[in-house]
């Protein structure tokens, strides 16, 4: 037959129709991409975002050492005529008494000549209350040799944060990112209340641990749930939205420490809100995108349906057919249960992705907490460095979100990293006297980190895919807590050096800074649902 009959032989074979492939945002924009539930949603999810620097950094606050001295026994407060002032001459240091009290001369100094025998201080310390009503410290008498502990319950609560990432990332993929953020929130809020009540150090150590892994649950599901239920182009505005109310959580604490001196009171007010928070949680629906990569059909064409009739479009929602979301979308979606961590390092795209951005994290973090947890260290006022921080993280974030929208990801990660280890390694040559140039040095530095970890949390959700995303991003987030409790242990090198803490901090991220130049581009690129296509990626 010649090729002119073959083809008005094929030209009689009625076409079969081919359904048109459906993409989850299609979907999306069916039932109101970024309508009024999407709007109801971010807020809700941002509201705790407020208290989240609160519970991290409050140890600045509740945890203050003011100045103290050792008490003189009461017979000797007797003897002396008045009562025992932090200035009193006669003890050797704050951690000593001398075992009698003895006559001084005109010049305040030992009469007879001799070595004075001195002790402990078996009757406790006597503090400075003008700044903090009651802090950890004076409560518990964490100075002299049991000053460490205080820097431990810090270091407790970071562990705590640390497990949680690990614990909830996992489970956040098998289980659904709303029953863990429910729970989370729960955690944080009867924790976070007992260690206001706590009776004694080792009570307050345990419930700052647990309230750590609560934090860790809900850090991880609301920037999931918040980037699963919104379109691409406005990923980078609600991200941004949300990193600002982590940051004016700063300006928060420093205004709350400033008007409650107690540190119970002031952990309980940080703590008690969680409640409120847990209560309409229940309200938020589980993330559609997560019930498709894992099969649910059925559960994720209610919540679209739900949330069509929440923004007004419920007649658009009555077409989105279970057969469609069936046979278009979820079909070839392998469940969760043939996934792992161990996925994030099998193949050769998601292994450079998870090990460039856990190695960010940690060097972001510990440089970040290092220069945060130790506000004392500046010589100023600690509520106005608190408050001067957030209000540089605040600035130095509303230039991330404004580049975001322009910029490529990976420029920004790039530049900002490497920007902050510039600005701390250049303080390192200005004369101590030059207090305020090596201030600003400093600032400029933090800033350029809280940019940083605004971009990496819209980034890491970004590169890793729905169906191990919460794991991946809990393996970005221990990462960030173990930064967080190597920053400690670093700090402690300037007692050898003093250069050292600002070396070791602006090396790391100028490293991980050239790191971030091997990940991909996700600039105004949909998310992915599979390991396969962030490999094609």
């Amino acid at each position: 037959m010649s090729p002119a009959g073959r083809k008005s032989r094929l030209s009689l074979i009625p076409e079969i129709p081919v359904a048109p492939t459906v993409s989850f945002g299609d979907l999306l924009e069916e039932v109101g991409s970024m309508g009024i539930f999407q709007l109801l949603s971010v807020l809700l999810l941002s509201l705790p975002v407020l208290l989240l620097a609160s519970h991290n950094l409050v140890q600045n606050f509740s945890a203050a050492s003011p100045e103290y001295r050792c008490r003189l026994s009461p017979s000797a407060n007797a003897s002396s005529g008045h009562p025992l002032s932090l200035n009193e001459s006669q003890l050797p240091d704050r951690c000593q008494r001398f075992v009698r009290r003895m006559a001084l001369d005109p010049n305040g100094s030992h009469n007879n000549g001799q070595e004075a025998e001195t002790e402990p201080c078996p009757d406790g310390w006597l503090y400075d209350n003008s700044t903090f009503a009651s802090t950890i410290v004076t409560e518990w008498d964490l100075v002299c040799n049991l000053q460490p502990l205080k820097n431990l319950a810090q270091s407790l609560f970071m562990a705590g944060v640390l497990l949680g990432a690990f614990i909830f990332g996992d489970l956040s993929d098998r289980f659904g990112r709303r029953l863990i953020l429910i729970w989370s929130l729960l955690l944080v809020a009867v924790m976070g209340s007992g260690a206001a009540l706590s009776a004694n150090f080792a009570a307050y150590c345990v419930c700052r641990f647990l309230s750590g892994v609560g934090i860790s649950g809900f850090l991880l599901n609301y920037i999931c749930l918040s980037l699963e239920w919104v379109p691409t182009r406005y990923r980078a505005i609600v991200i941004a939205t949300q990193s600002y109310c982590s940051t004016a959580g700063q300006v928060l604490l420093a205004g709350l420490a400033y008007g409650i001196r107690d540190w119970r009171w002031l952990q309980l007010a940080i703590s008690a809100p969680f409640f409120c928070f847990f209560a309409y949680s229940w309200w938020l629906p589980e993330s559609a995108r997560w019930l498709l990569a894992n099969n649910k059909h059925e559960a994720a064409l209610r919540n679209l349906k739900h949330v069509a009739r929440i923004n007004g479009k419920a007649a658009a929602g009555k077409t989105v057919f279970l057969e469609m979301l069936e046979t278009q979308v979820g079909s070839s979606t392998p469940g969760r249960d043939s996934h792992s961590c161990l996925d994030l390092f099998r193949t050769p795209g998601l292994r450079r992705i998870s090990c460039c951005l856990m190695f960010i994290s940690f060097s972001m973090n510990m440089t970040f907490f290092g220069l945060s947890m130790d506000l004392s260290a500046f010589g100023l006022n600690v509520f106005l460095m608190q408050l001067f921080f957030g209000a540089i993280d605040l600035l130095a974030k509303m230039g991330c979100a404004l580049m975001l929208t322009f910029f490529g990801r990976r420029t920004i990660q790039a530049t900002s990293l490497v920007l902050a280890g510039t600005f701390l390694l250049v303080t390192l040559p200005v004369p101590p006297e030059m207090q305020l140039v090596r201030m600003t040095l400093v600032v400029l530095g933090k800033g350029c980190l809280a940019a940083s970890s605004m971009c990496l949390y819209l980034y890491g959700g970004e590169l890793f895919p729905t169906v191990i995303r919460q794991t991946g991003t809990s393996f970005i987030t221990a990462m960030a807590r173990l930064g967080g409790i190597v920053a400690p242990v670093v700090l402690t090198a300037g007692g050898y050096q003093p250069f050292l803490p600002l070396v070791i901090f602006g090396v790391t991220p100028i490293i991980s800074g050239i790191s971030a130049g091997f990940l991909p581009e996700m600039f105004q690129v949909p998310l992915m649902d599979t390991i396969e296509q962030v490999e094609q990626r």
